[in-house]
């Protein structure tokens, strides 16, 4: 059984694991750590991150920005693995993310879903049909009124991906409004839609002539990417040091 701390285990997302894990015989959560101690969870929490000395197989990150430059230290000190989802990480933040990779296990993706990272296969594989045929390719993603960064991290993914199974290089474009000239064959655009409460809908389009592909994923809730973290969890367990992708979850 893998052995688990949970850290940020007070946050949404950490009680969302939490829950989840108490149902599977294969993970276990043997500590947690939070700024806040004020509830019970069925394992220790700690309020100092250094003060957690519990053995264990991986962490499971789901906190702020402003906590991973310790976690990371914590991580490398005591040679356990890291499940990253704290997202907004700053340029010199992600470098450490990369010299502790040198030490130990982390595991970052820009979508903890399985779905997602499976569509990111998918496109991939698709544009290196559909690109030398012709077809032009759009994303387009809708999120929840309340988030403030456009693209997505993921619409940026997907193209990312689409373009590494291209033998050249599209381009990105994020706003046609001031521009009027037809499509270049060579651009991949991307658009963003803001409103309500979506919780993320990604369309990766394929559009030939008289025919149009289109791959979807749509997220109801967040906890898709719980599962995702604790199917992440359970990899990385026992891992060589290095930086690891979804991807790999997913074979």
């Amino acid at each position: 059984m893998v052995k688990a701390i949970m850290h940020g285990c007070n946050g949404h997302m950490g009680q969302v694991i939490t829950g989840l894990i108490a149902a599977d015989p294969d993970i276990e959560i043997v500590a947690g750590i939070d700024l806040e101690n004020n509830r019970d969870n069925g394992y220790p929490v700690f309020t100092d991150i250094w003060k957690c000395q519990v053995e264990a197989d991986a962490v499971i990150d789901f906190c702020s920005a402003k906590a991973t430059d310790t976690l990371l230290d914590y991580c490398v000190e005591r040679k356990i693995p890291v499940v990253l989802c704290t997202t907004g990480l700053s340029e010199e933040q992600l470098k450490k993310v990369e010299d502790a990779s040198k030490s130990v296990a982390v595991l970052k993706s820009a979508n903890m879903s399985l779905g997602i990272n499976l569509l990111l296969k998918l496109v991939k594989e698709a544009a290196q049909t559909l690109a030398a045929a012709g077809f032009d390719m759009e994303i387009l993603e809708k999120h929840h009124r309340l988030k403030v960064d456009a693209p997505s991290g993921t619409a940026l993914a997907l193209a990312d991906s689409i373009n590494e199974g291209l033998n050249q290089e599209y381009h990105y474009t994020y706003d046609r409004s001031q521009v009027r000239q037809k499509r270049d064959s060579r651009e991949i655009g991307i658009s963003a839609i803001r409103g309500g409460t979506i919780v993320g809908e990604h369309d990766v389009i394929f559009a030939g002539e008289d025919e149009v592909i289109t791959f979807q994923h749509t997220a109801y809730s967040k906890t898709i990417f719980a599962k995702g973290a604790i199917q992440a969890a359970k990899y990385l367990a026992g891992k060589e040091p290095g930086w690891y992708q979804m991807s790999d979850v997913i074979g």
